[in-house]
């Protein structure tokens, strides 16, 4: 059987994630922003925790964990490249190793960029994908280690993916993403009607986490840099599409 996963609310705007197993009962979370959410959603549902996942180091996606292990003991996986400053790790990995939730087996795969030894955990068998600051809905994480080219080079790894995969990514940004998108892409008529979704959603506070991967590469402007209307509309016609999304990423700096 697949994950069953529960997305929770974090701080302000930030998400943290519970994948279950339903045949053998083993939990992993994924990311810990902050202690209380993920302590209540464990209660209400009864979830045994035994692994948490963490995807980098920022302190909006760890604070929380000191408080959670109290209270559930778990093994803590995350990047080797990110240990030194990351809590404590009980297994550390890079892009090509596997952890397990379960009976389910996920992929590492490195996504550097926002930060450098961020990594995304790919569940197949769950049609899931956690990729917190990397892609996001509509949009992808500022870059503030690595570099541009690097960021993109991690995108077209997600992008990769099967269409159905289904995107966990770290923070409720959709709305704001989409107001850029349109000046990226303005007559993408999947996207204008994807904001219609997003803000029908929020306006009754229901996340717009996860999307699907078929959504972002039909409207996320990050994943289009090689589209030649974007190209078009940016006058980079047939530019390579590297340069593409540098131009994109840094007018989204500024926007």
């Amino acid at each position: 059987m697949p994950l069953d996963i529960l997305t929770i609310p974090c701080l302000a705007d930030n998400y943290a994630f519970l994948a279950h197993d339903p045949d053998t009962g083993d939990t992993a979370l994924i990311d810990a922003p902050e202690a209380a959410p993920i302590l209540a959603a464990l209660a209400e549902t009864g979830w045994k925790l035994t692994d948490v996942l963490i995807t980098h180091h920022h302190y909006d996606h760890v604070d929380g964990l000191q408080d959670i292990l109290t209270e559930h003991p778990a093994r803590v996986t995350g990047a080797s490249a990110d240990a030194h400053r990351l809590p404590a790790l009980d297994v550390q990995v890079a892009e090509g190793d596997q952890v397990t939730v379960g009976s389910e087996t996920g992929a590492i795969i490195d996504v550097s960029g926002h930060t450098v030894g961020h990594i995304a955990f790919h569940f197949p068998a769950s049609k899931a994908v956690f990729t917190a600051d990397s892609l996001m809905a509509l949009g992808c994480g500022r870059v503030f280690e690595g570099t541009k080219p690097q960021m993109h080079e991690s995108l077209q790894k997600l992008a990769a993916l099967p269409d159905d995969t289904r995107v966990y990514s770290g923070h409720e940004y959709t709305a704001a993403n989409g107001k850029f998108a349109l000046t990226i892409d303005p007559e993408n008529t999947e996207l204008i009607s994807r904001l219609r979704e997003v803000a029908d959603k929020r306006a009754s506070d229901i996340p717009t986490v996860p999307s699907l991967l078929s959504e972002e590469l039909a409207t996320n402007p990050f994943l289009r840099a090689h589209d030649p209307a974007i190209q078009t509309h940016l006058g980079m016609e047939g530019a390579n599409a590297t340069d593409v999304f540098k131009e994109i990423r840094t007018r989204k700096d500024n926007f």
